[in-house]
């Protein structure tokens, strides 16, 4: 089995837009394809083949990145030709050889429907891809609920039990620190292993600083009194507004002041114009989920998240 890029013949793009986007998990079509490549998304480099002896392609996948980034930031599409015997190991292959001339491992995001694990032909190809990406360093999953708002949903009124306002980095290392205790996001959870807060505070601000989104668009959530409840960071991706970061800190936590910093959000990029407002959850952070769903927030797809181990 050969394992390369789309680099070597000029052909390699197209064989890569051709590929037939069949099996039950959802793929990319070609339009979609094309359309990451002229935004340089998708590169040639980030394109990986599996072939046979003779040329032919038993597999494909499709790493993607910022327009800006180095390096891959995220595997979108991995696809095994349907009849071969052991798809895991070709897949494995294939990721190993794309992480090893990467030089990092881009985390994999698998897009399902809410129901897939009621579907047997969804599970089967949820199963490989799993041992595939494990067998590639890709050991640690999260599975997450994809949230959408979209104008019929209606905005909330401010609730008048918090100040909005805008806050120096150094507020925002401190505010991101604060609300890592105790939290129920499984990512936070994992780097707090490896790094204290404040190294992961520093982590998280760089990560939306380099988002779409807008700095100026950023809140801290005070009480009247002018106690910090808690962040509202409204950001971006390249094709939607998204509701970015938020969280109450520990000791306001249980008053639902959640919805009052999601509505914040909501009402900020509603008024921007966003016809489309994406966000995601983990799914065993129950309390912000039910909030999404208070605010009108609907679940469009589950995603598992596998990336690799916490440094």
């Amino acid at each position: 089995m050969i394992f390369r890029s789309a680099t070597a013949h000029p052909t390699d793009l197209d064989r890569a837009v051709a590929y037939p986007a069949d099996g039950p998990v959802e793929a990319l079509s070609a339009e979609g394809i094309r359309e990451e490549l002229a935004q340089n998304r998708f590169r040639p480099e980030w394109i990986w083949f599996a072939e046979d002896g003779n040329g032919e392609v038993w597999a494909r996948a499709l790493w993607w990145g910022r327009a800006d980034s180095e390096r891959p930031l995220a595997l979108d599409c991995l696809q095994v030709r349907a009849g071969v015997a052991d798809p895991a190991a070709v897949a494995a292959g294939l990721l190993a050889a794309g992480h090893e001339a990467f030089g990092n491992l881009p985390l994999y995001n698998i897009s399902l429907p809410s129901h897939w694990r009621t579907d047997p032909e969804l599970v089967e190809a949820v199963a490989w891809r799993r041992e595939a990406a494990y067998e590639a360093g890709l050991t640690s999953e999260i599975e997450r609920l994809r949230y959408e708002w979209t104008p019929a949903a209606g905005v909330a009124e401010p609730g008048g039990r918090l100040v909005f306002r805008e806050g120096t980095d150094e507020e925002f290392l401190d505010a991101f620190a604060r609300l890592s205790a105790g939290s129920l996001d499984l990512h936070t959870q994992n780097e707090l292993r490896s790094m204290d807060a404040e190294q992961l505070a520093r982590e998280d601000v760089e990560f939306y600083l380099d988002c779409p989104g807008e700095r100026s668009w950023w809140r801290l959530a005070d009480l009247p009194d002018g106690t910090l409840a808690g962040v509202a960071v409204p950001s971006a991706t390249p094709y939607h507004r998204n509701v970015g970061y938020l969280g109450v800190v520990p000791e306001q936590r249980g008053r639902g002041l959640i919805d009052e910093i999601l509505a914040e959000i909501t009402r900020f990029h509603a008024d921007g114009g966003a016809e489309r407002i994406t966000a995601t959850t983990d799914t065993v952070n129950a309390p912000m989920a039910a909030a999404f769903d208070r605010a009108g927030y609907e679940v469009t797809e589950v995603r598992l998240v596998l990336e690799g181990p916490a440094a």
